[in-house]
């Protein structure tokens, strides 16, 4: 069976990165978001973690945030001892990911049994409106498609790696953003200074044309206003947290077990199987 092409070009992916740092952290407002509710989410559990990882390709920025955290690079094989952790998050990075099931499963070998792993990552409603703008340029001035952005998955498709990791209690949840920005060109610009730009191995390697993206900006302008002026652009985060199987985690019981019926509970009659009439109704 032949393999899959990589979704991700990472030698481009790490020159955007580098040229990120460089840039300082004025376009990272999106990290400090998912940052501070990763914390928040932390706060919420009755635990202490003594050996906690970051998996993520801003190490500088995540280092600041978690000065106790062993720092590493979301790397096709992650750079993480079995076992070792009681808490990994992987932050802000899983949408580059060549093997997304590959990079959660590494995270729960390195967990210890009844360790937490949390990610934050871009979701599927991110830059929808950038996405559709380039699309329809695209079409109109080349007469065809090639990617341009990175495709994020929904928030249901990606809590399912959770199950398919063999992560035990898992949970899915996402945030929404708008932000607003004076034109399309200062989205892009933060989008430089996040490393976020086309990565994709199957991208266009030829230089676009100036038609191109100036039918792009037309397009944005006009389909996705904003207030005085701005255009709007959509960001969503979507958080997955779940636990390395332990023992010590709740059971869902037997089926019969219940020493309780549902019917006493709820104060309503118990009906034969098959039987729908049910009481009269006033």
């Amino acid at each position: 069976m032949s393999t899959p092409p990589d979704l991700t070009d990472r030698k481009a992916l790490a020159l955007h990165r580098r040229r990120a740092r460089s840039s300082g952290d004025d376009a990272m407002f999106l990290h400090a978001l998912a940052a501070d509710l990763v914390e928040e989410r932390l706060d919420e559990v009755n635990r202490t973690f003594t050996d906690m990882a970051v998996i993520t390709g801003h190490p500088e920025f995540w280092a600041r945030r978690f000065p106790d955290a062993v720092v590493r690079p979301d790397d096709d094989t992650l750079d993480l001892r079995e076992g070792a952790q009681d808490l990994v998050v992987h932050a802000m990075s899983l949408h580059w990911a060549n093997d997304p099931v590959g990079q959660l499963v590494q995270a729960r070998r390195a967990l210890r049994p009844d360790g937490l792993f949390l990610c934050v990552a871009f979701g599927g409603q991110t830059l929808s409106e950038l996405r559709a703008a380039l699309a329809e340029a695209e079409v109109a001035v080349t007469g065809g498609l090639s990617p341009r952005v990175v495709p994020m998955g929904e928030v249901r498709d990606l809590g399912a790696l959770l199950q398919r990791a063999g992560f035990a209690l898992p949970v899915a949840d996402r945030l929404t953003q708008t932000v607003t920005y004076a034109s399309p060109l200062s989205l892009v610009r933060d989008l430089r200074g996040m490393g976020e730009t086309n990565a994709l191995a199957q991208r266009d390697r030829r230089p676009p044309g100036r038609t191109l993206f100036a039918e792009a900006i037309r397009l944005y302008s006009g389909a996705f206003p904003a207030d005085d002026g701005r255009v709007r652009a959509t960001f969503e985060l979507v958080f997955l947290t779940g636990w390395a199987p332990s023992d010590t985690q709740p059971k869902p019981l037997r089926p019969g077990s219940a020493q309780a019926r549902l019917a006493d509970a709820l104060g309503t009659p118990e009906l034969p199987a098959g039987d729908t009439t049910g009481p009269p109704k006033d």
